[in-house]
């Protein structure tokens, strides 16, 4: 087994990605030493902490199967009274002398979306947000958004809610990922993902057809790979390990790691899916180093209502942004949706609704707080999307005033920063320390019972891999 993982660090190191011309160890490296630990920092403050949610959404596409009762599924709301004050009034106590106004309290209510900005806006600027705010930018989400005036909508600590294994599985999980793959990914039934064991011996091979794509149609599904990678190496590596007393004791789940990612257990697919983790990192890292000049202007602000923590986050902020703009290797998103300006249009519209599509698709899971997390990292991604594609917009931002052609809610702030910290975990100091973890004795006296319960992961639908790719 050791061995076999050594190979997998020594594959992960040297690869260089498709489709881009970045290799994975440089990724790692800036990562690490450079973006990580500001962002960390950054999810620490009140402004990207704080997520409001609905998590009572109906399933669209099919009945609820309810609600998962495991105990690890629950996510714990956060009391208002927790909740600072600028972030939980939303823009109504920055446009609360507009509001005294009977006549002008529709226009005030329009623009709760407005979170970001602070209290210190002149009238044109005012003016400007309200038109904003009838203005329907709906077709420049890649998401479905949460309405946050909703009842359901509650405010979440993501410090206290973190994403990890809940012990949900089984057909509901199955099904969503599913849908996710075999309805919106652009590929035909007659093409089966790698190690499905329904798959025919002879046929299309998978990767043949994968190559065959436009190179639109290859990003959308390397980032929903990606973002399912995400999700796994997360529940590998915050695993319930044991529990004695109520007293959890959460960890790296070695074995599990290896079942899925393993070059020998899975075929070569562990590496491939991996790769595309760090792909869709690419994507992210390049959005955040292209949204710098929405936030540089002087009346954006982080607003919480504490004047100091609003001032050093945002410059926390422009901080990362600025190492994010060093990075010499960035994907370059022109070559997207390049060409025939008709046919380019077309592509976008269709990439743009199927990754809407699976926003919607998160509302069908029946775990809380694999709900939360699907929903965060989709929007996340969605964001970062939005943005890639918006560059004329950004680039024609007016300095001192909002503009019409490109808005960023608060929403969608959070969840782009959050999703964007949450893949910290594809570093290679993640494969080291569980290498090391492998290589002491000491962790192989956990009970066989545990052993036991791991293996039969193995055999659950959530769990097998050939519902990954």
């Amino acid at each position: 087994m050791t061995t076999s993982f050594l190979s997998l660090i020594l594959c992960m190191q040297q690869s260089v990605l498709d489709d881009c011309l970045c290799d994975i160890e440089s990724i790692d490296n800036f990562n690490t030493y450079k973006i990580f630990p500001k962002i960390q920092k950054l999810q620490e403050r009140d402004y990207f902490r704080y997520y409001k949610v609905n998590l009572k959404r109906p399933c669209p596409f099919w009945a609820d199967d309810g609600h998962c009762s495991i105990r690890d599924c629950h996510v714990e709301p956060c009391p208002e009274s927790k909740v600072p004050i600028g972030i939980k009034a939303g823009s109504s106590n920055k446009y609360s002398k507009r509001a005294n106004n009977t006549k002008e309290l529709e226009d005030c209510e329009q623009a709760n979306k407005l979170g970001a900005i602070n209290s210190t806006l002149s009238n044109q600027s005012k003016e400007a947000f309200i038109d904003w705010a009838r203005y329907d930018d709906s077709q420049d989400h890649f998401c479905e958004l949460d309405d946050e005036r909703s009842p359901d909508a509650q405010y979440v600590d993501l410090l206290l809610n973190p994403e990890r294994y809940t012990g949900y599985k089984g057909p509901s999980a199955w099904r969503v990922w599913n849908s996710i793959y075999e309805e919106n990914c652009f590929k035909p039934r007659s093409v089966y993902r790698p190690l499905n064991p329904l798959a025919p011996s002879r046929g299309e091979s998978f990767y043949t057809w994968l190559e065959g794509l436009c190179l639109e149609k290859r990003v959308f599904y390397k980032l929903i790979s990606g973002l399912h990678v995400s999700i796994n190496l997360h529940l590998c590596a915050n695993y319930l390990l044991e529990e004695t007393w109520g007293k959890p004791r959460w960890g790296h789940n070695v074995k599990e790691f290896i079942h899925r990612f393993d070059p020998i257990e899975t075929k070569g697919e562990g590496p491939r899916r991996l790769k595309n983790l760090y792909f869709l990192y690419l994507i992210e890292l390049r959005a955040l180093s292209k949204v710098a000049p929405y936030f540089e202007r002087s009346f954006v602000d982080l607003y919480t209502g504490n004047v100091q923590e609003d001032a050093e986050s945002k410059t926390l902020l422009l901080d990362i942004f600025r190492d994010t703009k060093s990075f010499p290797m960035h994907f370059d998103e022109k070559s997207m949706f390049a060409g025939d300006k008709k046919g380019a249009k077309s592509l976008k519209e269709e990439f743009r609704l199927h990754f809407k599509n699976i926003s919607r698709i998160m509302d069908c899971v029946g775990c809380d707080k694999c709900r939360l997390w699907g929903k965060l990292q989709t929007q996340g991604l969605g964001t970062a999307l939005k943005i890639l594609f918006s560059e004329k917009e950004i680039q024609n931002l007016p300095e001192n005033s909002p503009s019409k052609g490109f808005q960023l809610t608060r929403q969608e702030i959070v969840a782009l920063i959050n999703a964007f910290g949450s893949l910290e975990i594809l570093a290679l100091n993640l494969f080291n320390k569980l290498y090391h973890e492998i290589s002491d004795t000491s962790f192989f006296f956990l009970s066989q019972e545990y052993y036991e319960h791991s293996s039969s992961l193995s055999s659950d639908p959530l769990w097998v891999l050939n519902v990954h790719t």
